[in-house]
Protein backbone atom coordinates (compact mmCIF):
# COMPACT_ATOMS: atom_id res chain seq x y z
CA UNK A 1 0.00 0.00 0.00
CA UNK A 2 1.99 3.00 -0.95
CA UNK A 3 1.36 6.29 0.45
CA UNK A 4 0.95 7.92 -3.34
CA UNK A 5 -1.55 9.74 -5.47
CA UNK A 6 -3.99 12.40 -4.63
CA UNK A 7 -7.35 13.09 -2.74
CA UNK A 8 -10.46 14.52 -4.44
CA UNK A 9 -8.92 17.99 -4.06
CA UNK A 10 -5.67 17.72 -5.66
CA UNK A 11 -3.79 17.43 -2.67
CA UNK A 12 -1.34 14.63 -1.34
CA UNK A 13 -2.57 11.70 0.22
CA UNK A 14 -2.70 11.89 3.72
CA UNK A 15 -0.18 10.54 6.04
CA UNK A 16 -0.86 7.17 8.03
CA UNK A 17 0.47 6.87 11.82
CA UNK A 18 0.21 4.14 14.02
CA UNK A 19 -0.78 5.59 17.57
CA UNK A 20 -0.03 2.83 20.61
CA UNK A 21 -1.20 3.29 24.05
CA UNK A 22 -3.61 2.18 26.30
CA UNK A 23 -6.97 4.01 25.43
CA UNK A 24 -6.74 6.82 28.04
CA UNK A 25 -7.69 10.20 28.21
CA UNK A 26 -4.06 11.63 26.87
CA UNK A 27 -4.14 9.49 23.88
CA UNK A 28 -8.03 10.39 22.85
CA UNK A 29 -6.63 13.62 22.86
CA UNK A 30 -3.64 13.40 20.89
CA UNK A 31 -5.69 10.52 18.43
CA UNK A 32 -8.71 13.66 18.19
CA UNK A 33 -5.90 16.34 17.06
CA UNK A 34 -4.02 14.43 14.68
CA UNK A 35 -6.62 12.52 13.28
CA UNK A 36 -7.62 16.34 12.10
CA UNK A 37 -4.33 16.28 9.54
CA UNK A 38 -3.25 12.35 9.30
CA UNK A 39 -5.51 8.89 9.05
CA UNK A 40 -4.81 7.74 12.23
CA UNK A 41 -5.29 4.17 13.76
CA UNK A 42 -5.45 3.41 17.11
CA UNK A 43 -3.04 0.13 18.47
CA UNK A 44 -2.52 -1.80 21.63
CA UNK A 45 0.74 -2.20 22.96
CA UNK A 46 0.45 -5.97 22.92
CA UNK A 47 3.62 -7.12 20.28
CA UNK A 48 1.28 -9.59 18.47
CA UNK A 49 -1.56 -7.30 17.68
CA UNK A 50 0.97 -4.45 16.77
CA UNK A 51 3.05 -6.71 14.19
CA UNK A 52 -0.40 -7.50 12.35
CA UNK A 53 -1.19 -3.62 12.33
CA UNK A 54 1.97 -2.54 10.92
CA UNK A 55 1.20 -5.10 8.13
CA UNK A 56 -1.93 -4.00 7.56
CA UNK A 57 -1.69 -0.36 8.14
CA UNK A 58 1.63 0.34 7.05
CA UNK A 59 2.08 3.10 8.55
CA UNK A 60 4.36 6.38 8.00
CA UNK A 61 5.15 6.91 11.64
CA UNK A 62 4.54 5.07 14.53
CA UNK A 63 3.64 6.95 17.99
CA UNK A 64 3.53 5.46 21.23
CA UNK A 65 2.37 6.39 24.49
CA UNK A 66 4.68 5.61 27.19
CA UNK A 67 2.05 6.16 30.34
CA UNK A 68 2.18 2.77 32.29
CA UNK A 69 5.96 2.28 31.08
CA UNK A 70 5.31 -1.26 33.17
CA UNK A 71 3.07 -2.96 30.78
CA UNK A 72 4.83 -1.95 27.78
CA UNK A 73 6.24 -4.97 26.42
CA UNK A 74 9.95 -4.31 25.36
CA UNK A 75 9.83 -6.45 22.28
CA UNK A 76 8.16 -3.62 20.73
CA UNK A 77 10.87 -1.56 20.32
CA UNK A 78 12.74 -4.69 18.91
CA UNK A 79 10.56 -5.40 16.91
CA UNK A 80 10.37 -1.99 15.65
CA UNK A 81 14.02 -1.14 15.64
CA UNK A 82 14.98 -4.63 14.17
CA UNK A 83 11.73 -5.00 11.36
CA UNK A 84 10.84 -1.65 10.96
CA UNK A 85 13.38 0.33 10.95
CA UNK A 86 12.84 2.60 8.28
CA UNK A 87 9.49 3.69 10.02
CA UNK A 88 10.17 6.77 12.13
CA UNK A 89 8.96 6.23 15.83
CA UNK A 90 7.95 8.94 18.58
CA UNK A 91 7.81 8.49 22.04
CA UNK A 92 5.63 10.61 24.26
CA UNK A 93 6.69 10.13 27.72
CA UNK A 94 8.31 11.44 31.33
CA UNK A 95 12.25 10.99 31.40
CA UNK A 96 11.73 8.30 33.65
CA UNK A 97 9.12 6.28 31.84
CA UNK A 98 11.38 6.60 28.47
CA UNK A 99 14.91 5.99 30.66
CA UNK A 100 13.61 1.86 30.24
CA UNK A 101 13.98 1.74 26.51
CA UNK A 102 17.11 4.44 26.47
CA UNK A 103 19.55 2.54 24.50
CA UNK A 104 16.47 2.63 21.46
CA UNK A 105 17.16 6.04 21.33
CA UNK A 106 20.93 5.87 19.91
CA UNK A 107 19.81 6.08 16.24
CA UNK A 108 17.68 8.25 14.61
CA UNK A 109 14.69 5.75 14.23
CA UNK A 110 12.99 6.99 17.76
CA UNK A 111 12.68 10.05 19.24
CA UNK A 112 11.02 11.05 22.68
CA UNK A 113 8.63 14.18 23.56
CA UNK A 114 8.62 15.16 27.49
CA UNK A 115 5.13 15.28 28.78
CA UNK A 116 3.67 17.19 29.40
CA UNK A 117 3.66 18.25 25.87
CA UNK A 118 1.42 20.48 23.87
CA UNK A 119 0.30 19.28 21.12
CA UNK A 120 1.27 21.72 18.50
CA UNK A 121 4.87 20.53 20.00
CA UNK A 122 3.73 17.00 18.82
CA UNK A 123 2.23 18.61 15.35
CA UNK A 124 6.12 20.05 15.18
CA UNK A 125 7.38 16.96 15.94
CA UNK A 126 5.91 14.93 13.47
CA UNK A 127 5.98 16.36 10.45
CA UNK A 128 9.39 17.11 10.97
CA UNK A 129 9.99 12.99 11.17
CA UNK A 130 7.94 12.53 7.88
CA UNK A 131 9.96 15.33 6.07
CA UNK A 132 6.63 17.88 5.71
CA UNK A 133 5.94 21.58 5.99
CA UNK A 134 3.15 21.85 8.46
CA UNK A 135 0.74 24.35 6.42
CA UNK A 136 1.05 21.57 3.54
CA UNK A 137 -0.13 19.31 5.96
CA UNK A 138 -3.04 21.97 7.17
CA UNK A 139 -4.41 22.37 3.29
CA UNK A 140 -3.78 18.88 1.99
CA UNK A 141 -5.72 17.92 5.45
CA UNK A 142 -8.66 20.40 4.74
CA UNK A 143 -8.75 19.39 1.32
CA UNK A 144 -9.55 15.64 2.35
CA UNK A 145 -12.21 16.77 5.11
CA UNK A 146 -14.33 18.50 2.20
CA UNK A 147 -13.97 15.70 0.26
CA UNK A 148 -14.93 13.29 2.19
CA UNK A 149 -17.67 15.24 3.98
CA UNK A 150 -20.61 13.33 4.29
CA UNK A 151 -19.17 10.34 3.82
CA UNK A 152 -21.14 7.06 6.51
CA UNK A 153 -18.26 5.14 8.23
CA UNK A 154 -17.67 1.48 8.04
CA UNK A 155 -16.07 -0.58 10.65
CA UNK A 156 -14.47 -4.19 9.07
CA UNK A 157 -13.37 -6.28 11.78
CA UNK A 158 -11.73 -9.51 10.47
CA UNK A 159 -8.35 -11.47 12.27
CA UNK A 160 -7.44 -12.24 8.12
CA UNK A 161 -5.04 -8.74 7.13
CA UNK A 162 -5.59 -9.99 3.91
CA UNK A 163 -9.03 -9.83 3.91
CA UNK A 164 -9.30 -6.41 5.59
CA UNK A 165 -6.74 -4.94 2.71
CA UNK A 166 -9.40 -6.56 -0.07
CA UNK A 167 -12.27 -4.98 1.95
CA UNK A 168 -10.44 -1.79 2.38
CA UNK A 169 -10.07 -1.57 -1.52
CA UNK A 170 -13.32 -2.56 -1.88
CA UNK A 171 -14.83 -0.03 -0.06
CA UNK A 172 -13.01 2.81 0.30
CA UNK A 173 -14.01 4.53 -2.30
CA UNK A 174 -17.67 5.10 -1.06
CA UNK A 175 -17.36 5.43 2.85
CA UNK A 176 -14.56 6.08 5.45
CA UNK A 177 -13.32 2.74 6.35
CA UNK A 178 -11.56 1.77 9.69
CA UNK A 179 -9.97 -1.81 10.67
CA UNK A 180 -9.98 -3.76 13.45
CA UNK A 181 -8.10 -7.13 13.73
CA UNK A 182 -10.00 -8.37 16.70
CA UNK A 183 -13.16 -8.16 18.35
CA UNK A 184 -11.07 -6.33 21.59
CA UNK A 185 -9.46 -4.17 19.09
CA UNK A 186 -13.25 -3.14 17.03
CA UNK A 187 -14.20 -2.37 20.25
CA UNK A 188 -11.27 0.09 20.69
CA UNK A 189 -12.04 1.54 17.31
CA UNK A 190 -15.66 2.27 18.22
CA UNK A 191 -14.69 3.67 21.31
CA UNK A 192 -12.72 6.44 19.57
CA UNK A 193 -15.02 6.86 16.85
CA UNK A 194 -18.26 5.39 16.29
CA UNK A 195 -19.11 3.57 13.11
CA UNK A 196 -22.91 3.71 10.96
CA UNK A 197 -22.22 -0.01 10.57
CA UNK A 198 -19.91 -2.95 11.22
CA UNK A 199 -18.77 -5.90 9.19
CA UNK A 200 -17.66 -8.80 11.31
CA UNK A 201 -16.02 -12.08 10.51
CA UNK A 202 -18.14 -14.37 12.62
CA UNK A 203 -15.26 -16.70 12.69
CA UNK A 204 -12.56 -15.38 14.47
CA UNK A 205 -9.70 -16.71 17.44
CA UNK A 206 -10.35 -16.07 21.11
CA UNK A 207 -13.49 -13.31 20.47
CA UNK A 208 -15.25 -15.14 17.88
CA UNK A 209 -17.88 -12.55 16.08
CA UNK A 210 -20.95 -13.49 18.30
CA UNK A 211 -19.08 -12.42 21.30
CA UNK A 212 -18.06 -8.91 19.65
CA UNK A 213 -21.35 -8.50 18.83
CA UNK A 214 -22.81 -9.50 22.55
CA UNK A 215 -20.27 -6.98 23.70
CA UNK A 216 -21.43 -4.29 21.04
CA UNK A 217 -25.18 -4.87 22.06
CA UNK A 218 -24.04 -4.85 25.84
CA UNK A 219 -23.40 -1.03 25.41
CA UNK A 220 -25.60 1.48 25.71
CA UNK A 221 -24.07 3.83 22.99
CA UNK A 222 -23.20 0.79 20.47
CA UNK A 223 -26.51 -1.54 20.73
CA UNK A 224 -28.08 -0.16 17.50
CA UNK A 225 -24.95 0.30 15.26
CA UNK A 226 -26.39 -2.26 12.52
CA UNK A 227 -23.43 -5.59 11.76
CA UNK A 228 -23.48 -6.91 9.08
CA UNK A 229 -21.78 -10.80 9.29
CA UNK A 230 -19.05 -12.21 6.96
CA UNK A 231 -18.94 -15.95 7.53
CA UNK A 232 -16.49 -18.43 4.99
CA UNK A 233 -18.26 -21.51 6.26
CA UNK A 234 -21.43 -22.09 3.96
CA UNK A 235 -23.43 -25.08 5.62
CA UNK A 236 -26.70 -24.85 7.10
CA UNK A 237 -25.75 -25.21 10.86
CA UNK A 238 -23.57 -22.31 10.95
CA UNK A 239 -25.91 -20.03 8.83
CA UNK A 240 -28.62 -20.57 10.83
CA UNK A 241 -26.72 -20.06 14.37
CA UNK A 242 -25.72 -17.00 12.44
CA UNK A 243 -29.03 -15.81 11.72
CA UNK A 244 -30.26 -16.15 15.23
CA UNK A 245 -28.36 -13.42 16.21
CA UNK A 246 -30.46 -11.43 14.49
CA UNK A 247 -27.64 -9.19 12.54
CA UNK A 248 -28.33 -6.78 9.72
CA UNK A 249 -27.42 -8.61 7.05
CA UNK A 250 -24.72 -11.50 6.23
CA UNK A 251 -22.33 -12.50 3.28
CA UNK A 252 -20.68 -15.70 2.42
CA UNK A 253 -16.97 -14.71 2.03
CA UNK A 254 -15.24 -13.88 -0.21
CA UNK A 255 -17.96 -10.86 -0.54
CA UNK A 256 -19.20 -9.65 -3.82
CA UNK A 257 -18.50 -6.11 -4.17
CA UNK A 258 -21.51 -4.85 -5.55
CA UNK A 259 -23.79 -6.36 -3.75
CA UNK A 260 -21.93 -6.08 -0.61
CA UNK A 261 -22.02 -2.40 -1.18
CA UNK A 262 -25.91 -2.37 -2.59
CA UNK A 263 -26.56 -4.00 0.73
CA UNK A 264 -25.37 -1.74 2.95
CA UNK A 265 -26.56 1.82 1.19
CA UNK A 266 -29.63 -0.05 1.73
CA UNK A 267 -29.38 -0.82 5.55
CA UNK A 268 -27.88 2.80 6.00
CA UNK A 269 -30.86 4.17 3.29
CA UNK A 270 -28.48 6.25 1.30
Amino acid sequence: MENTGQTGGGGMVMKKILLIGKLNAVVQETNQFLSRYFHVQLCSENTGVLEGMLKIVNPDLVLISLIGTYDIDTSIFFMLSDRYGHIPVLTIGTKEESNAFFKYYEDGQFENLIRPVEHTTIMKAVCRRLGLEEKDVEKDAAEERKDRSGRKRILVVDDNGTALRTMKAMLEERYEVALAISGAQAMTSIGKKRPDLILLDYEMPVCDGRMTLEMIRADEDMKNIPVIFLTAVNDRANIEAVLKLKPAGYFLKPAVKDRLIAEIDRILEL
